[in-house]
């Protein structure tokens, strides 16, 4: 999408940066920005060789898609859908708080819990992410960086 500012046309983009910063056996927890405000906390499953359905998938850059609930046979609301991720398909950003609710998504979370391996109010997280990219017009072209601290 394109945005006039006077005769200075320029393309909204959102940048998404997720920086993975807490690995455990059975987790990875991280911080998700979009175009450098913080978004939420995530939670993945823990590296496994991007193995599917037991595993995060591989640092790098990804574009991204908003998915509606009418597309998923088992999300009922709007969530991200993370394209061309090697040996693998429907990698989601989507509500969740312990590892037990990914299969290779990506979770999103408000806090982080005290003990390991769980975020904290991930409808509220995922709302908020999804409003922000929506409310911003940001949806059209999202761009997804992850790394590892």
């Amino acid at each position: 999408m394109a945005i006039r500012n006077n005769t200075e046309v320029r393309e909204v983009k959102a940048n998404l940066l997720l920086i993975r910063d807490t690995f455990t056996s059975i987790s990875v927890i991280g911080k998700l920005y979009c175009n450098g405000e913080f978004i939420a906390h995530t939670l993945e499953l823990a590296w496994k060789d991007n193995q599917k359905s037991i595993s995060c998938i591989p640092k790098g850059e990804y574009k991204c898609r908003v998915r509606l609930e009418r597309e998923s046979a088992t999300r009922d609301y709007v969530h991200l859908l993370v394209q061309d991720v090697e040996n693998r398909s429907y990698i989601l950003f989507h509500r969740g708080n312990y590892p037990s609710d990914s299969r290779g998504c990506i979770l999103t979370g408000t806090h982080r819990a005290q003990t390991p391996d769980k975020i904290l109010a991930s409808k509220i997280a995922h709302s908020y992410m999804m409003d922000y990219l929506l409310e911003n017009q940001l949806s059209e072209s999202i761009n997804l960086i992850i790394k590892n601290r």
